[in-house]
């Protein structure tokens, strides 16, 4: 997560984090990365959020993603 304005670096996540070994589906890592993306953005009282995908398409890993990031309570 970037603040736009100041341009600094607000929240991360790596999946080398959780091992490389822990999930093998592409689909379920995006996934587990936006959940551990969503935990650290509450951690700093940070609840709402715009999702730029990038010019990629809205399926796949880029759904996955924002969806962990739902389930761990971030609102797009």
């Amino acid at each position: 997560m970037i603040d736009d304005s100041s341009g600094q670096t607000l929240v991360q996540a790596n999946w080398t984090e959780k091992g490389p070994a822990a999930i093998s589906n592409r689909q379920a890592q995006a996934k587990e990365i936006g959940k551990l993306i969503g935990e650290r953005a509450k951690k700093i009282n940070i609840d709402r959020v715009v999702f730029d995908r990038g010019g990629y398409l809205y399926h796949g890993r880029i759904k996955a993603l924002a969806d962990g990031a739902r389930e761990s309570g971030l609102t797009f």
